[in-house]
């Protein structure tokens, strides 16, 4: 199901090799993971304008179903800070009510609030916490991300350790 819908991948700039890492996992054959990549629209230069890459990325998120937020402490710093790009990102999957997962980089399975920006946790938004596996963020862009628009749910969530092993993790 989540290669059916186009996904957007939010993260800090440290975080790129991770980013580049859920790219292989795609492209590998033996690794049951892909996703329909947003960042593939609206191209901008690294010559473009701040307004000018702040509306390409909105525009990538307007034809996003869900996000992978790439959860560690720079995502945490920089999604909160009001200037940056991941800040910007953050405001808009919040304005357009996208279902969030975050990949946990240390490879935690629960909620890492130091992982969280501000924002996400200061609007008591519905998320969902998981390692940074394909396995698990497959299942949760599959499970967790079509319910979300009917879902009742508040503020962080995450798997138990039941799902982690049903799925051989």
């Amino acid at each position: 199901m989540s290669y059916r819908n186009k996904t957007y991948v939010a993260f800090a700039s440290e975080d790129i090799s991770k980013y580049r890492l859920m790219e292989a996992w795609r492209e590998n054959a033996n690794i049951d993971f892909d996703f329909y990549d947003a960042h593939d629209l609206f191209i901008s230069r690294d010559t473009s304008k701040p307004e000018t890459i702040k509306r390409n990325l909105r525009e990538r998120m307007k034809n996003a179903k869900q996000v992978v937020l790439l959860g560690s402490s720079d995502g945490k710093r920089k999604g909160g800070d009001g200037v940056s790009f991941l800040a910007h990102e953050v405001k808009v999957m919040i304005e357009f009510n996208l279902p969030i997962v975050v990949a946990n980089l240390d490879g935690d399975r629960n909620i890492d609030r130091n992982f969280i920006p501000a924002p996400l946790l200061n609007a008591d938004y519905y998320t969902l916490s998981v390692s940074f596996q394909p396995k698990i963020i497959k299942f949760a862009l599959d499970n967790y991300a079509p319910r979300y628009s009917t879902s009742d749910n508040s503020g962080p969530h995450y798997y138990k350790s039941e799902i982690y092993e049903q799925l051989g993790l």
